[in-house]
């Protein structure tokens, strides 16, 4: 009785220690689970991290490719304001293609590096999370466009118009490649993110940080800031570039004034 009851003993000892068949699928449904999660080790993250920057960098070479492929129109057409210009360097106009078809081509891999952002940050959210993501990320993007294209199709021209009209006979305007699109790069980047501002005031009163009653509280504060941020991010000390880019803003915070009071009434 003795001798069996140990040999039963030994046979639960030994199937204990024994690694269960079961124990291998439940470490791969663990780490299923924790990948799912999106719990990842700082190993990881880097990994990831460099793997989206290098995608990012790609498309960016690749933009700026293409952008230099057609700089000739390219040129052509961001000169149209400015006429004629010139170089005051041997290489002063290589050093401006090159910038421009960097300009260029990250705005052309813009989206692409949108999304390569949105991909790295993916795990670490939450179904609601993602559905603002979702959404923020490509209206910021258009907003964004749209921002450059007002401010090179409508603001641009009127301010180099503004300043040219200075010049007389005696003082005629010669614009160097390189200043000129120093200017343009100055002008046309500001309004891109000018054009974000909709964006951030419906999300703040999304939140409840901010209401309709508050924004038209501050209406005033915010055209002496306006004129105040103008007068910081404009390229030129004028009056004139000042208020092209105070008065779209004030434009553009009346508009999230009227979505925060009608369009998102509850």
């Amino acid at each position: 009785m003795s001798e069996d009851m140990n040999e039963q003993t030994s046979a639960n000892l030994s199937a204990a220690n024994t690694p269960s068949a079961v124990l291998p699928a439940q470490t791969e449904e663990t780490a299923a689970e924790s990948k799912n999660d999106g719990s990842m080790s700082i190993i990881a993250h880097l990994t990831e991290l460099r793997k989206r920057l290098i995608r990012s960098l790609i498309a960016i070479g690749i933009g700026s490719c293409i952008a230099y492929y057609f700089i000739e129109d390219i040129m052509h057409l961001l000169t149209g304001p400015a006429g004629k210009l010139y170089y005051m360097q041997p290489a002063e106009a290589f050093f401006t293609y090159i910038k421009v078809a960097i300009f260029v081509g990250f705005l052309i891999a813009l989206p692409i590096v949108l999304y390569q952002i949105w991909r790295f940050v993916l795990p670490a959210l939450i179904g609601m999370e993602r559905y603002l993501i979702s959404v923020i990320v490509p209206v910021s993007l258009i907003l964004f466009i749209a921002g450059i294209a007002f401010s090179f199709f409508l603001v641009l021209p009127a301010a180099v118009k503004f300043l040219v009209g200075f010049s007389t006979q005696e003082l005629q305007p010669m614009f160097s490649i390189k200043q000129y699109f120093d200017f343009v790069i100055a002008f046309l980047l500001p309004f891109g993110f000018i054009f974000e501002l909709p964006l951030a005031i419906v999300l703040l009163a999304k939140v409840g940080i901010v209401s309709s009653k508050f924004l038209a509280k501050q209406q005033r504060l915010v055209i002496f800031l306006t004129f105040v941020i103008g007068a910081v991010i404009s390229p030129t000390p004028d009056i004139f570039s000042q208020c092209m880019i105070a008065i779209p803003m004030i434009l553009l915070y009346e508009i999230s004034y009227v979505i925060v009071r009608f369009a998102m009434k509850k």
